[in-house]
């Protein structure tokens, strides 16, 4: 089997090895058994579903909440002449039909599939015909309320195996602490009998080097490492507002860099993004919108400008640091003013009661919903004018929208980017008889016929501004062909579609009925403050190894000081020799020539590094050479100096 497997991994993706623990997980899966693989950033995740999707019989199921990271799978699969669809919020009924149709009646090895479509009459309705064979979780976090980004919807899954007896399940993620590495595994067991087999990898990264530094100006420091790092690199901001200023600060030192958010147009974004991936723009500043399936191994450096909420956002940002192996920075700034901020942060983020109640009344109203109205359908949700017409505080209306998710009232995504789509919907004939007669029309159809393979059989995501590109016309040139196309019943073609979505998960009550689960809710704001005291801790700790502390944060025991974060280097560089312990051995015999005390023996000698004085404190009493006397005082035993 391990051969067949190498050769899959040849044909299909050009590699010749697999990489550590994948082959042992991709063969725990085709044994048909459970699987947890805990694998950090750019470790090959993918690859070990993959593997076992094109080596079985079947259609391998695929669970994951990021809709542009979804499309992105789809279509390097596609890419690489491997069938791939996908399910996810903001698709309309007829467009979910088509896909399930094709996907059940054609040689497609991979679906990917939101969580919130898994229990629809829908999917239900068509998942005996899929054949499937195994069921890969993506960011299995999510299901683990005691986690850092738990999503109600992902505790379907666990259903969804009642419907697919004896198919086993692949959960994957990148950052999980042992507490919600175990609920991942309970959640996903059948009746709470927990088989999965656990895989690990370390999460050392030998060529990372981790450093924090205490700044009074973030742009001066920013462009200090910049100048001294050449390099593709990434600087991460928490708001917005703060990428574009950055950008513009760091080009007026003379770097190339450009900005990016999620609230940039997608054709922007996409382009920004183009532009860095093609090392066109050296520096991308940027939300943590950016970065998820975007795979540049040659990032030498990822800087965050602003202090990440926890450690599990900040392994996984960091590490999109040096994927190929050379050494790489990952450099965290802060001020006393972030740490205030982190300590204001459980309150901010888990509001009352009271709070989220007033939020969800003006949901409600926002949407013109009456009292019973029933769940499950999707609405266009736009977070900033909802938040301007009922006069609520952004932070706390975002949060509450959080807890009333969390405890299964609605789902709210605020990122939903939906390609563009297009499927002919004639025949050929007739498609040559129009083209006759609009011969302004053929030099497009031709491009989509040539550009997008199974353009006649399914909708397939399409960019306008690629097409542009290839035709070398204007994109809105081309925007205008294809409803024009449409409105003459050529194609199906549906817009990107970028509109936030909210669904009702429960029926619409009255506003002061609504209750939340309280046990459970402060539970988990009792675990985020945890995360927030093990972040503040990482910040400012100045003496244990870096990855050290974040491999035990999630469990790696087995992990060796690196040797090469700040903290490794100082110890280093401040190691106590012979000849500096000679010395400092003979200055604290002159001083105690009479008896002293410990703080000023300590004045007596400053400029003296405090742990090698009482590293050789204790050695001389270890060795008696000084004493305790009854008073608190310390003296030699031999007044005489001598050296």
């Amino acid at each position: 089997m391990e051969q067949a497997l190498r050769e899959t991994l040849k044909a299909y993706f050009g590699y010749d090895h697999f990489r550590p623990l994948q082959s042992a997980i991709i063969q725990t899966a085709i044994e048909g058994k459970d699987v947890l693989a805990l694998m950090p950033t750019g470790g090959g995740k993918s690859l070990c579903y993959q593997i076992p999707g094109l080596y079985k019989e079947g259609l391998c199921l695929v669970i994951s909440p990021l809709i542009a990271l979804m499309n992105d799978q789809v279509q390097n699969l596609r890419k690489k002449n491997i069938t791939a669809f996908a399910i996810h919020t903001g698709m309309s009924r007829k467009e979910v039909i088509q896909v399930l149709k094709t996907a059940a009646h054609s040689n497609c090895k991979f679906l990917y599939v939101s969580p919130e479509r898994l229990e629809t009459k829908l999917f239900k309705e068509y998942l005996p015909a899929l054949h499937v064979n195994l069921i890969a979780v993506d960011e299995a976090h999510c299901i683990s309320q005691w986690g850092y980004d738990f999503r109600p919807p992902y505790l379907r899954i666990a259903r969804l195996r009642e419907e697919l007896p004896g198919i086993p399940v692949m959960a994957l993620t990148a950052s999980a602490t042992p507490k919600v590495q175990e609920d991942i595994c309970e959640k996903l067991s059948p009746e709470g009998v927990n088989k999965f087999t656990v895989y690990r990898q370390s999460f050392e990264r030998l060529n990372l080097s981790y450093s924090v530094f205490k700044v009074t100006s973030r742009i001066h420091k920013i462009t200090e490492i910049l100048k001294n790092v050449p390099g593709s690199a990434i600087v991460y901001c928490k708001t917005r507002k703060h990428t574009k200023e950055l950008k513009d600060l760091l080009l007026m030192e003379g770097i190339a860099a450009d900005y990016y958010n999620a609230g940039l147009p997608a054709e922007e974004r996409t382009r920004k993004q183009q532009d860095w991936i093609r090392n066109k723009t050296r520096v991308i500043v940027c939300t943590n919108a950016f970065g998820m399936g975007i795979d540049k191994p040659d990032v030498r450096v990822v800087i965050h400008a602003d202090v990440p909420d926890c450690l599990e956002n900040y392994y996984q940002e960091a590490g999109r640091a040096g994927r190929d192996g050379e050494k790489s920075y990952a450099v965290l700034l802060y001020n006393d003013a972030d740490l205030e901020v982190l300590e204001k942060m459980p309150d901010q983020r888990f509001p009352d009661q009271e709070t989220i109640r007033r939020v969800y009344g003006s949901v409600v109203h926002y949407l013109q919903l009456p009292e019973g109205e029933p769940p499950g359908e999707f609405y266009d949700f736009d977070l900033k004018d909802f938040i301007k017409k009922f006069g609520l505080d952004v932070t706390t209306a975002i949060y509450a929208l959080k807890a009333l998710e969390q405890d299964g009232w609605l789902t709210f995504n605020e990122q939903v980017f939906i390609p563009s789509t297009v499927r002919f919907t004639v025949y050929k004939d007739a498609l040559y008889e129009y083209e006759a007669s609009h011969a302004d029309s053929e030099p497009l159809v031709k491009t989509l016929l040539r550009t997008y393979e199974g353009i006649y059989d399914y909708p397939i995501g399409i960019s306008e501004s690629y097409v542009a590109y290839l035709m070398k016309t204007d994109v809105s040139v081309i925007k205008e062909q294809l409803l024009r196309l449409h409105a003459d019943g050529i194609i199906d073609y549906q817009p990107r579609k970028e509109d936030p979505q909210l669904m009702l998960t429960r029926t619409r009550i009255r506003i002061a009925e609504l209750q939340i689960n309280l046990k459970n809710y402060m539970a988990r704001k009792r675990l985020f403050t945890e995360r927030v005291t093990q972040m503040q801790h990482f910040v400012v700790n100045v003496k244990e190894c870096r990855s050290k502390m974040i491999g035990q944060y999630f469990g790696d025991t087995a992990i060796k000081d690196c040797g090469v974060c700040d903290n490794c280097l100082k110890r280093k560089n401040s190691q106590l020799t012979h000849e500096i312990f000679e010395t400092i051995q003979y200055r604290i015999r002159e001083v105690l020539i009479a008896p002293s005390t410990i703080p000023q023996l300590m004045a007596q000698l400053q400029g003296i590094e405090k742990e090698h004085i009482w590293t050789v404190i204790n050695f001389l009493t270890r060795e008696e050479q000084i004493q305790m006397l009854e008073d608190g005082t310390i003296s030699w035993k031999n007044n005489s100096p001598q050296r």
